[in-house]
């Protein structure tokens, strides 16, 4: 009886826990370049001073993220671009340390700095790519950023500018942080990687499946009802049992 009580009460909260990863991974079915969060559970045993570990709960096991390519859409803009197959762009988070994102939609600042239209400056391999004014931009396949400026009557040379950060870490030492961005697990930038490439003006849809996520969502809702009906089960057990002592 107690085991079964531990064990439907922990599945059934993580079980909503559950649900509420499946909520946010189809909230995030339409952004560019977003990665599917995956969850699992583990059993633990019940540790007590001087008793056998009887009883166990369960424990929601992070596993970590979906790093299946999505698909990739061609939009014509010159500041969109795509990681194709593996691979990472860098940019400088909110607290200033190095981060990585798969969503390539740019944006020139106020400053003139290349960012993502989230707001974080892209890095380049000497440090973030400034863009002057007046200029028509162009990001080549190896990450290369060149203009070519437009203030004059006739169109000057282009220039190159500086080249974007593409590393390729492996997938077991990246973790996703509260602001959806992915840092090494040792907190070291990663090496820049040359195989990496871009596809210009396009972008990387996210790769979650909604319908994938519905049937989940279906699933999780009837696992938690079973969690339930045995917290029933076992408060009827405990109810008959108290009833025969009661006669005895």
């Amino acid at each position: 009886m107690d085991k079964l009580i531990y064990t439907a009460m922990t599945g059934a909260r993580h079980l909503l826990e559950q649900q509420a990863t499946v909520s946010n991974n189809l909230a995030n079915v339409s952004t560019t370049g977003f990665r599917a969060q995956l969850d699992t559970f583990r059993a633990v045993p019940v540790q007590s001073d001087g008793g056998l570990p009887t009883r166990t709960f369960v424990v929601d096991n992070t596993v970590g993220a979906d790093f299946r390519s999505g698909p990739i859409m061609t939009t014509g803009r010159a500041l969109d671009v795509a990681v194709r197959g593996d691979g990472w762009i860098a940019v400088q988070a909110a607290d200033g340390s190095e981060a990585y994102t798969r969503n390539g939609s740019f944006k020139v600042s106020e400053n003139g700095l290349l960012q993502t239209t989230s707001g974080q400056t892209i890095q380049g391999e000497g440090g973030p790519i400034a863009i002057p004014p007046d200029s028509d931009i162009a990001i080549a396949g190896d990450g290369t950023v060149s203009v070519i400026s437009t203030g004059q009557t006739k169109p000057g040379p282009a220039n190159i500018l500086g080249r974007i950060k593409l590393v390729n870490p492996p997938a077991q030492q990246l973790s996703r942080g509260a602001d959806g961005l992915f840092r090494q697990n040792s907190g070291q930038p990663a090496d820049f990687d040359p195989k990496v490439s871009l596809v210009s003006g396009a972008l990387e849809g996210s790769n979650v499946s909604a319908v994938d996520s519905m049937v989940n969502m279906i699933q999780l809702g009837r696992q938690f009802e079973m969690q339930m009906s045995l917290l029933k089960n076992a408060e009827n057990n405990a109810a008959k049992a108290t009833q025969l002592l009661a006669l005895s």
